[in-house]
């Protein structure tokens, strides 16, 4: 990463921010106008976003595992790509220790310097390249600090080349009341409206910068399931009695298998994304997760059209979300080893000579499957203190907890990732 000098947010040229989404039937709520200052962004070589999809995938596994043994029996569904933005962001302002234990957790190829801002940079290029026919993507990414603090002209190079992300100010310490307001308003507009309380007054106490990523997703199916054919079915939570909730069935999907996991690929209009639906080895109970080889075999097979022969799909019909208490991350990234970014001991010069260490990262998020596509939302702020054929069909029928997860065929950018357990409880 490239070196900054002391260069307060006051002397560089700021425009306005505003946000105007709509779409899908649905009007976004007006965004806040707020003074955004950008850095220069870097044209970086062209690079290969895939390693950066595969270490979002496997952050996202860590996460889910950690934060599934701390809510057993319970629906989960978040961004692995929006948690890793945020905390992508503060990488960049990370040094020493802190870096290190960062750039694990979030599996970070090891590279690093310029070569990782190229990365970073074709990463955020791919999601903004998602859009298409049946298709509405949108991300974005922002810096948020208060006007009294220094950020460093570096560090705004860096965010706006790796993440096209600019730096809005909002009186963080002096009016965290009024900060949470801005914030919050920004982040509704960016979700249409689904995610409008990310953070709180109460968060923001001693914090001076918030860094924060929001994704909006409306995806229609390749072939919609027939309204008509979706039926009540049994569905066995772990360790609980059955449940009985609606089913969407149909036919025809890719299918694969691996260790004794049965996937099912559910492909969308456009070519771009795709939702995969994982079901463990029976007996499994809760909180289960392919292992790396078993998903790399899954994924491989269903990119070459899947295992021969039909599937004949049973998967629930479920609104699953995820906010508030259940969405703090900052216990769960902890355990995962990225202890050293929090508290005063972190190190986070690279973004500011008057930043501390990381003060909470909270996280948020919707997901609707239904007949018609996947309507998904996700929003994650990390706060940094101041100081076919005859062949036998397959017969796949979620009837016990499971996983979903969309994805870019592309680059293997996990967007959504979700453990299923009750769609009762959705």
């Amino acid at each position: 990463m490239r070196p900054g000098s002391r260069t307060s947010l006051g002397v560089l040229a700021a425009v306005s921010l505003a946000a105007a989404l709509t779409g899908c039937g649905t009007t976004a709520a007006p965004a806040p106008v707020a003074a955004v200052t950008r850095g220069v962004a870097a044209t970086e070589p062209a690079a290969d976003p895939r390693p950066f999809g595969t270490a979002d995938t496997a952050f996202g596994l860590d996460v889910l595992r950690a934060w599934c043994a701390e809510y057993p029996g319970q629906n989960l569904v978040f961004s692995p790509s929006t948690l890793a933005s945020a905390l992508g962001m503060a990488y960049l302002g990370a040094r020493g220790a802190t870096a290190v234990a960062m750039a694990q957790v979030l599996h970070l190829p090891a590279d690093g310097g310029t070569a990782l801002e190229a990365g970073l940079q074709a990463r955020s290029r791919a999601l903004s390249g998602l859009n298409g026919p049946g298709v509405t993507l949108t991300a974005s990414n922002q810096v948020w600090t208060d006007p009294a603090l220094i950020t460093l002209h570096g560090y705004l190079n860096s965010v706006a080349t790796g993440y096209d992300a600019g730096v809005a100010q909002a009186p963080l310490t002096t009016d965290p009341g009024k900060a949470a307001a801005e914030i919050n308003g920004a982040i509704s507009a960016q979700t249409r409206g689904h995610i409008k309380n990310l953070v709180t007054p109460g968060s923001l106490a001693q914090i001076g910068w918030v860094l924060t990523s929001a994704l909006y997703m409306d995806a229609k199916w390749v072939t919609p399931f027939d309204a008509s054919k979706t039926q009540p079915g049994t569905f066995t939570p772990a360790g609980a009695k059955p449940v009985t909730v609606p089913f969407l069935n149909g036919d025809g999907f890719p299918y694969a298998a691996a260790d004794g996991w049965q996937a099912v690929s559910l492909p969308y209009q456009g070519g771009t994304l795709t939702m995969t639906a994982l079901l463990p080895p029976a007996g499994s109970g809760g909180c289960a997760l392919p292992g790396q080889q078993a998903l790399t075999a899954i994924t491989a097979a269903l990119r070459g059209g899947g295992q021969p022969g039909g599937t004949v799909l049973a998967l629930p019909k479920v609104n699953l979300r995820v906010d508030g208490a259940v969405g703090d991350m900052g216990a769960v990234l902890k355990r995962l080893g990225m202890a050293a970014a929090f508290g005063q001991s972190a190190d986070f010069t690279g973004l500011s000579p008057q930043a501390g260490g990381i003060g909470f990262v909270q996280q948020a998020a919707t997901l609707q499957v239904g007949e018609r596509g996947t309507v998904g939302s996700a929003a994650a702020a990390a706060g940094i203190q101041a100081s076919a054929g005859i062949l036998a069909a397959h017969n796949v029928a979620f009837d016990r907890p499971y996983l979903l997860l969309v994805s870019a065929k592309s680059t293997g950018e996990p967007l959504f990732l979700a453990e299923v357990a009750n769609p009762a409880d959705s």
